[in-house]
């Protein structure tokens, strides 16, 4: 397992994001306002979607956790025959009124010393590229990451390797040299099949026993990386 590394990668929501907090209340309110004051409706789209609307989080075996946008609109599709698929993914798009992301504690120290290492530091989501950009700047981290890869960004969607690919070529390192961080097994399959040291965190949905044979290590957070990296698990 001995590398160098010279870049981080990480996924958004449910890694530097704390995923139930930030995406459950906003998932409940969007099916209510798609809805109206159709409770069985209400009720059958939160099932689709695995959105439990009284505790407002999703479920483990949410589609929508590790989806693409995409995904996520052909699931809402069938529930709303008389609108257009351009309207439907425009509910997908929550505004900074509407939605508050909550950065994962420790996130900030923890990015902060990798950029004082100087090693490169990317995001890599299945979300849009313009809506990761905002998330990171609500959350105070855009000005750590030297790249952001979205789903519409050229190089498809995890758990294809593309988007690790994609980002250690713009950071001008080899893949091999990288490390790639999530919370899902979407996220591990893409950082290992890039060829890069694939590491899970328990800030997602997923647990331990799922994620812990498809990564070198399984994290509570990344608050924990920096320290995990620098005591000799790794090549220096």
């Amino acid at each position: 397992m001995a590398r160098h590394i010279e870049a981080i990668l990480f996924d958004k929501d449910g890694t530097l994001m704390d995923f139930q907090r930030s995406w459950g209340p906003w998932g409940a309110a969007m099916i209510a306002r798609c809805c109206g004051p159709d409770r069985q409706k209400q009720r059958a789209l939160a099932e689709a979607l695995g959105i439990d609307l009284v505790a407002q989080r999703f479920l483990p075996q949410s589609a929508v956790i590790a989806g693409t946008p995409d995904d996520v609109l052909a699931l809402l599709l069938p529930f709303f025959p008389n609108n257009s698929a351009e309207e439907i993914a425009g509910w997908l798009e929550p505004d900074a009124e509407s939605f508050a992301p909550v950065p994962v504690p420790g996130v900030q120290e923890c990015c902060a010393a990798f950029r004082q290492q100087g090693l490169g530091m990317a995001v890599v989501t299945n979300d849009f590229e313009a809506a990761a950009q905002d998330h990171l700047a609500q959350m105070e981290l855009a000005p750590f990451f030297d790249v952001v890869i979205g789903y519409d960004s050229g190089y498809g969607g995890k758990p294809a390797p593309g988007p690790c690919l994609g980002a250690a070529e713009r950071l001008g390192v080899a893949p091999e040299a990288c490390v790639m961080v999530g919370d899902s097994l979407h996220d591990l399959e893409a950082g290992w099949r890039a060829g890069m040291l694939p590491v899970a965190v328990l800030t997602g949905v997923a647990q331990a026993s799922e994620l812990a044979d498809h990564a070198a290590v399984v994290l509570n957070s990344v608050a924990e990386l920096p320290a995990w990296l620098s005591d000799g698990n790794i090549g220096g």
